[in-house]
Formats: C-alpha cells, structure tokens, sequence
C-alpha cells in the first residue's frame, strides 16, 4: 500500500457514513426538541467571534448541558452592535452538522484502487512531514503552495513560513477584492479595507454599483445602511438587476453589464466640465486634474448612454447629485469586484470619483482606519527561501490563486509540486475548475483542512478535520476599524469527534516538521505572552470579549495637511506608476464581449443567509434557503418559451453543463440579457447530504476567464448561458 501522486476526486466510503446522523455525546443535529429553545436558560454565555464570513462579529455563544443552542450579536463588539445576519444566528448549525469530518483521512492505493482510510493524527502528520520533507528536498520549499480562507490559517503560515514554505495565496484577493486593493493604493495610497473604511452612516448620497448590500450582509454596513436610510440618504443603484439595494434606492439604473467604467467616466467628465468637484481639496491634495480632465473629455452623456443604455438625463441627473453633496456623497467600491479582467481600472474610477468630491476623512465619506495596539508574538525567524515567488503581474500585492494553478500546470523547474488547502472549496471558487483538477491531478502531494468534506478535500491526499469557531481559540482580532478593536475567539463547546483546533494541528506538524520549539504547549500560553504586552489578561478578555479604543481622528480636521503613500504624496488622479508599465494613467474603456445569439451573460451573487458555498450543507440556514433560482426576465423567458418555477439545466458558450438543474424565477426586475443566480449552490458531492443537488453552480459554468494584467484578477463576468431541459 502507498499514497498515489495522481489523484481523482474520492468519497468516503460508506463505512465512514454509518451513523454520522448522529454526534458525539449521543445527541442529533438540533440537541434539543423543537419550541423547547425559547424556554431554556443559559448555564454560560461564551463570548466569541464568528466565522461563517469574513467579517468576524463579536458573538455571544449560549450553552446549556455542554451545548450551544443559541448565539446572539455581542453588544460592545463594534462589528455586531448587539445584531447578528442570518447566517451568524444559525452557526450552530455547522456546529451540529452531521456530515462534518470527524476523523484523518489518508488517501491509499490497494491492488490499484485509491480510497479514502481511516487515520490517527500521528499517522496523519507523520505522512505530512515526510512526504513535504521529501518534496521540498527534491525541489525546494518553494514549490510548495497554500491556499487559506479564513482567520484560523495563520498558524499554519507561520509553520510553513518556518520551514522555509513562504508562497501563501488566498481566493479573496484573486476572485474578490484584490483589483479594488490595488486601485484605492494607486489612487490613495492604501487599500480601503477589510471591513471598509467608509462612513455610510453618516453619507447623504450613496452610489452603489454592484454592490449588493443586503445581500452580501456584511452586518455592520448593513446595519449603516439601515442607519443611512433613516436619516434620509438619498441611495443611487446601479445594476443590471434589482437587487434589494435598488429595492432601498431613490434611482435605479439597469446598465448594460460591462459598461460601468463608460459610465463612471462620464460623471467623471460632467464634475469636472461644470466644476462640481472640490475645487480646494483637489488643488490641496491632489494631482493630475489637467490630464485627468483631457482624458475623459470624450466622456459626454450622449456617447455614454449609447453605450450603456441610461439616459442622458439621469446620467447628468446623478453627476450633478454628486457634486451638489459633495464630501457627503460616497461612491460605495463594492468588494466583490472581479468582473471583466479590466476591474483594476473600474475601481480606478471609482476611487478618483471619490477623489474629486472630497470625501476623503469626510463625514459620510472614504475612512482612514487604525488598529488596536498589540506586538507580534516572537516567534523564530522564519527561512528565506532561495528563490522567492515573484508575479507577472506588476501590481499583484499578494499572489493571485489562479496564478499558483498556472505554475503548476507549467512545465518547468518552477512549478508547483505541493498544495496545503486551508478553509477553501477550490473547485467552486477559482473559476476553470478543467484547470484546477488538471492541477490537482499533477500535484504529487495535497493537504486539505477542513471542517466540512467540501469537493477540495476529495482531492486530497490527506484530510485534517479542523473543528468549528465555536470549539476552538483562534488568534486574536485586531483588524483596522474605524472604532479600533481587540477581539476573542474561544471555545464555548468541546471538539465535537476526532476534530482538533488548527493551533494543536499546526504544533503537531511542527514536532513532526522538525520545529519542535516553534509553537508554545497551549495556545492559552500564547495568547497570554501576547496580552500581558499591552497590561491585559487572557481571562479579562475572555470575560469581555473585545476591548475597544474609541475613534480619534477619523475626520480631518480644517485646513489639516495631509500626505499620501503615493510617490507624489498627494491623490493621484493619474498614474504614472501604470504608465510606466504601459498601462492606461486613466481608466479607459474597452467593449467587452456581446452575448452570443440566444445566450445571456451570468452574473452571480449572493444571499443574506448564506456565506457562498460555506453554508450550503447547514441545515438550519438551508430552511431559509434550500436552493438558488435563475432570474430571467419575464419577457425574455416567456420568448424562449420558459415556465416560472421549471427546473432547467443550463449550458455556456462552451458547450458545458450545469451538472445539476435550477428553478426558473421569471421576473422584470432584471434586465432582458442577463440571467442572475445566488453562488455556493449545485454541491455533486455526495458527503454533503443537505447540499447535494440543490441547485446548480455557477462555477461550474465560468469556462472562460479574462485576467486583469494590472494585478492578476479574474474576470468571470463574461461567460454566457442558455437552457436546456435535457437532463
């Protein structure tokens, strides 16, 4: 028996399945009887931070008989406010969820046939550690990549960082947020954040182009929007479909997908043709308006709306708003922004319209954030490696996913040997899953920690199943805010199974890995060293949750000078630093591909009771939501001859399939040639019992990817379905 180098996608034999409807300590999904909930009293409250999305709120986690059966907003965590989404409310039930992974798995081949075996955590790492050691002998520590999502990967960086692994890659940056990153530190000379710096609380006109608050519920900026609205906000949304922000909106403007960057540029143009702009901020803290002005001077309402269908009068309606609002308006940059392959210049419009109306540390406008105070653990330095990976792509401030998928599938001494997959379904995620697994398949080793048994980890060559948010400590939360912050996560339950938290997985991998003194015996240790720097206890944020600074110097003050990391120290309005490169110093722009005849573009997006693919399998946010539907418009679908509610199977312009069919939604809230479809739907793999076959997967569809040169980003906007009820 051995481990294959080549691998297909593997189940878990149904040994492993018997009984997982039922968890440890002898209780089901829900440990308690329906309506008996409302009547129980807490034994404890466990104060914590969630993990169903990136935003990380502060959560108050009740437990009764060792068990967690409710969780509420934590009311001093300024992400949370005393509020949670839908999908924070209903965490327990990953907790709870009977398809988690619950042991090591090590993929085998006996007499020629690979399967999935039951494993120990010694015998897990011990394959780990040789068979990396073996790889990074043979081809060095740089032909090792991982890929993470999530906030518990930070101690497995830190492990592979100590071993001389220093190539770290996460989806968020390539498939998400990374052309707005590059373009807000072009123009300002520093990314906007995560969560954003952006006061919509306090903004009087608010523009949200694809940005589908709401929907994405990020929960404070939605609670801010909720806040805007009540004060009066006056909310633009541009979008080709009506989503629930347009639903909030004074002004809905359905554009052709794809021509964002001709619209922004024309309001560019009006602000600074009618002088609406402000003229003393710019002059102040900016430069390039002379050229900026000649660039987009080709931008008038009339060119605009006949390449984005919105009339001229709106056009010109929305630019003057802007100007008239001024420091009070606010441009939203949207965080989901890899669209068309040319998001990093979209997103230079975006932050140079915010630019011009002087929004910068305004009220209502662009926020300048500041982290909670509190050094670095002292861990030993780590390797350097000898050959350090370096992009293609000129602007890529972290390393694009996709970009670690090409120098694997390239033949030469460069490419990639290993992956260590933290918290990420590659296969729905990066787009051209034929060149995902191609790359899987060519791997000689992967690793995939996980907690559920998402498609990834069928690829794997060993499995680790990482426990909840809810069982485990994590390291501690001191992200950039506008109310600075220092937050806990810690266990308000026990590991459920044969699960472990990622800090004791990472320090047994590092006994294994020959870094014994690496990591501290406990994590509490850790976490303590840490805390007593800056004359706090372990045990005092525990009991708190979040220690907050109060926000000084969030609003420039008058007359208050101000530098920027740019090589001018002002604003740059045009870029020399693309010029360079061989770039557009203003955004420009380019048609993008038409539909093909009988097809409509997919755009895809998200639901406020699920986190993409992540919550899919979740049994209780699966009752608000059990499957995603395709929008099409009414008129549109009834010429195709289409039924509201039939399920249909749907086909792209190469020829691939939906391997799963989808309802039919026919409504006039989108526009007639593009459909719209929730992400994280159409799960094949049969381990995830609720998830499987609901719905289909736009991943499966998004063949075709058009990369942002500036920075490496994926454009998956420009794939193109039509139906078929063919099974």
């Amino acid at each position: 028996m051995g481990v294959i180098n080549r691998r297909d996608f593997l189940t878990i034999s149904s040994a492993f399945l018997a009984g997982s409807t039922v968890l440890g300590g002898g209780f089901v999904l829900s440990p308690y009887r329906q309506g008996e909930v409302t009547s129980l009293k807490s034994d404890k409250v466990v104060k914590t931070t969630c993990e169903l999305c990136f935003w990380r709120c502060g959560i108050d986690a009740h437990v009764k008989d060792g068990k967690v059966f409710k969780i509420a907003g934590q009311k001093d965590h300024p992400l949370s406010n005393g509020k949670l989404c839908p999908r924070g409310l209903g965490g327990h039930g990953l907790l709870y969820d009977p398809d988690r992974l619950k042991h090591p798995l090590i993929r085998k081949n006996v007499n020629g046939k690979s399967s999935f075996h039951k494993a120990t955590w010694d015998e897990a790492t011990t394959l780990i550690a040789s068979r990396l050691s073996e790889i990074t002998e043979e081809h060095g520590p740089e032909s090792v990549a991982m890929f993470s999502h999530g906030f518990g990967a930070s101690f497995f960086k830190t492990l592979l960082s100590a071993y001389g692994i220093d190539t770290f890659t996460a989806p968020s940056y390539g498939q998400c947020r990374g052309p707005r990153t590059e373009a807000f530190k072009l123009t300002f000379g520093h990314g906007v954040g995560s969560p954003e710096g952006l006061d919509i609380a306090n903004s009087k006109y608010l523009v949200l182009i694809g940005s589908h608050l709401g929907e994405n519920m990020h929960n404070t900026q939605v609670q801010e929007f909720s806040q805007a609205i009540a004060k009066g906000c006056r909310i633009v949304a541009v979008d080709p479909r009506f989503s629930t922000a347009a639903g909030k909106a004074e002004t809905w403007l359905p554009i052709k997908a794809g021509t964002d960057i001709a619209l922004l540029r024309s309001w560019i143009h009006i602000l600074i043709e009618e002088k609406l702009y402000d003229e003393d901020f710019i002059a102040e803290n900016a430069i390039g308006l002379s050229e900026l002005k000649k660039s987009v001077r080709d931008a008038t309402p009339e060119k605009t709306f006949a390449i984005t269908g919105i009339p001229v009068e709106m056009i010109v309606k929305v630019a003057r708003d802007l100007g008239r609002y001024q420091n009070q308006a606010l441009v939203h940059p949207g965080r989901h922004v890899t669209w068309y392959g040319d998001d990093t210049q979209r997103e230079r419009a975006i932050a140079i319209l915010n630019a011009l109306l002087g929004n910068y540390r305004a009220k209502g406008g662009l926020l300048s954030q500041k982290t909670y105070p509190i050094p670095k653990y002292d861990f030993p330095k780590p390797k350097k490696s000898s050959r350090k990976f370096k992009s293609v792509y000129p602007f890529a401030g972290s390393i694009p996913s996709n970009e670690i998928v090409d120098r694997t599938l390239a033949d030469s001494p460069e490419s990639f040997k290993a992956w260590f997959i933290y918290g990420t379904n590659l296969i729905h995620t990066l787009g051209d899953q034929k060149s995902t697994i191609e790359a899987l398949r060519k791997l000689k080793f992967v690793v995939a920690v996980d907690v559920l048994p998402m498609e990834i980890t069928g690829y794997a060559d060993v499995v680790l199943p990482e426990c909840t948010y809810l069982e485990r400590f994590d390291d501690l939360d001191a992200r950039a805010y506008k109310k600075p912050y220092l937050a806990i996560r810690q266990p308000a339950v026990k590991p459920l199974f044969d699960s472990k938290p990622g800090f004791e997985i990472a320090r047994m991998l590092s006994k294994k890995m020959g870094l014994p003194d690496l990591f501290p015996d406990k994590i509490e240790t850790y976490l303590e060293s840490r805390l007593k720097k800056i004359g706090h206890s372990l045990v005092e944020l525990q009991e708190k949750g979040v220690f907050v600074n109060q926000d000084s110097g969030l609003y420039r003050s008058q007359n208050e000078k101000m530098r920027f990391d740019t090589p001018s120290g002002k604003i740059e309005l045009v870029s020399n630093k693309l010029r360079e490169k061989g770039f557009d110093p203003v955004p420009k722009y380019t048609q993008h591909p038409e539909n093909p005849p009988g097809f409509f573009r997919l755009l895809f997006g998200r639901a406020p009771m699920h986190t993409f693919g992540r919550t899919a399998n979740n049994r209780i946010l699966g009752e608000l939501m059990p499957e995603n539907e395709l929008w099409v418009n009414a008129v549109a679908g009834q010429d195709m001859k289409l039924k509201n509610g039939e399920y249909l199977y749907l086909v792209n312009q190469d020829n691939i399939k939906s391997k799963t069919p989808i309802r039919v939604r026919l409504t006039q809230r989108i526009r007639p040639d593009v459909v719209f479809m929730v992400h994280g739907f159409g799960h094949t793999d049969p381990r995830l019992k609720t998830a499987r076959n609901r719905g289909a997967s736009d991943a499966d569809l998004i063949s075709h990817l058009d990369v942002d040169p500036i920075m490496g980003g994926t454009g998956m906007n420009n794939n193109f379905v039509t139906f078929t009820r063919e099974a």
